[in-house]
């Protein structure tokens, strides 16, 4: 398994979704972006939770043997417990399930700890942050999805931004290191909107692997986040 190495930093993460990459040539679509990240973002979807089925642990195990940066799951499925050590043994460095999917959320967090990975609860955008307020001594990470899940290529739904806003707040006043991530609809457009409501990882599919030149896009992405972190003193 490998680490973020700026995952305990103050600065704020890129983490492209290989959702919107070419699955069928992983191998040179992650080498397009060539380095420009922080971490790579695996959407697990199972066609039950969302209608999609993606991919299973044993394409994160193949892509943790092609890239050196670290592995970001973010587990769409029913029944997450059971794919946990799955995906953990396949190398994920965080892994992150639905609270609408989760009885024993504190359980899961937990087991996940208890494997050596990150662990992380992601909201839908109609489910209220108040179903994690009593998580947050077990996180690591806080998702909060600015589209439904379960596709690629949605629009942004401006309303998360003043929920990205109340999650920074319960996160700051609980004193706990929670990352906030944001996932869905993110461009260049929008991308000092979120990080500057507070949110300190970013997941971006088809912005960057749909551009011209990922690589490219991706950078700038990098540039753009260095001068919102700046602006607001995290580095």
């Amino acid at each position: 398994m490998k680490r973020c190495a700026d995952w305990t930093r103050a600065k704020t993460l890129l983490c492209p979704s290989i959702l919107s990459a070419d699955l069928s040539d992983l191998s040179n679509s992650i080498a397009a972006l060539d380095d420009n990240y922080d971490m790579l973002h695996c959407d697990v979807m199972d066609g039950s939770f969302v209608p999609l089925i993606t991919f299973g642990s044993q394409l994160v195990r193949q892509l943790n043997e092609k890239t050196k940066k670290a592995l970001d799951v973010h587990l769409m499925v029913i029944n997450p417990e059971s794919q946990i050590k799955n995906f953990a043994d396949a190398g994920a460095s965080s892994l992150v399930f639905h609270r609408e999917t989760s009885f024993h959320p504190q359980r899961v967090l937990s087991e996940i700890r208890s494997l050596g990975c990150y662990a992380g609860v992601s909201l839908s955008p109609a489910t209220p942050l108040e179903e994690v307020k009593y998580l947050l001594p077990d996180m690591d990470m806080l998702l909060l999805m600015t589209v439904n899940p379960g596709f690629g290529g949605q629009l942004y739904l401006k309303q998360m931004t003043e929920k990205i806003r109340s999650a920074r707040a319960m996160i700051d006043e609980s004193g706990y290191s929670v990352r906030l991530q944001v996932d869905g609809g993110i461009s260049r457009d929008n991308l000092g909107q979120v990080i500057r409501a507070g949110a300190d990882m970013v997941v971006s599919g088809s912005a960057i692997f749909l551009a011209e030149n990922p690589g490219l896009e991706a950078k700038a992405f990098q540039l753009d986040m260095l001068e919102l972190d700046r602006e607001l003193k995290r580095v």
